[in-house]
């Protein structure tokens, strides 16, 4: 091809490129905008959440450090929210301090904030897992044998930290009932386990020479 063909030919693709770009011009304005747009909310959520996560930080501590167990009821009410906000550092914790200092006595309600954290709340696995084992040793001196296996089916029927702490609790819950050889074999499935813990394996072990 000639100098002046290969010119020709340039020049004919600048001119396509051109005309293509300006009966589009509509259609890339409206890409960047929506692009912008986007960026822009990107950025608005991400400082959002964090503006977010340092109120409930706030609330969290305001609540502890206010906290006086003859007048709890603000603090109480302060803790219920934070569990409502679902937000998967301080909503657990708001709920072990309800728990551990025995501020609510409604077992329906307890369960239910169990489930808004189980359920609802976007939670690393393990921790789940431990939401759910601590759901199971609440109810475990109340619930049925059906609802105390439904609570911990998650745990019993998967390999995770906390599976054997669940075995020996539900072999413990049908000790209780003098169920024994219900509770024998849930023994055994933690010393038959692999990768159980070995404290919980020791105390298996120790519970299934002395009582059986």
């Amino acid at each position: 091809m000639s100098e002046e063909n290969q010119i020709i030919v340039n020049d004919q693709k600048k001119n396509n490129v051109k005309s293509f770009i300006l009966n589009n011009k509509k259609s890339f304005t409206s890409l960047l905008i929506i692009f912008l747009i986007c960026l822009f909310g990107y950025f608005f959520y991400v400082d959002y959440k964090k503006d977010l996560k340092v109120k409930i930080s706030e609330q969290y501590n305001s609540a502890i450090f206010s906290f006086d167990k003859n007048n709890s009821n603000n603090s109480i009410a302060a803790m219920k929210n934070i569990i409502s906000l679902k937000n998967p550092t301080y909503s657990p914790l708001a709920l072990y301090f309800l728990l551990d200092n025995n501020l609510l006595k409604n077992k329906e309600e307890i369960n239910n904030f169990f489930n808004v954290l189980i359920n609802e709340t976007k939670l690393d696995n393990e921790l789940k897992n431990l939401i759910i084992y601590k759901k199971g040793l609440y109810n475990s001196d109340s619930a049925s044998e059906e609802e105390l296996l439904s609570i911990l089916k998650p745990l019993i029927n998967k390999d995770n930290l906390w599976k054997s702490h669940s075995l020996y609790l539900i072999a413990e819950y049908f000790f209780s009932k003098n169920e024994k050889q219900k509770s024998k074999e849930f023994f055994e499935k933690i010393i038959e386990m692999n990768n159980s813990n070995p404290q919980i394996k020791i105390q298996a072990q120790k519970r299934l020479q002395r009582d059986f």
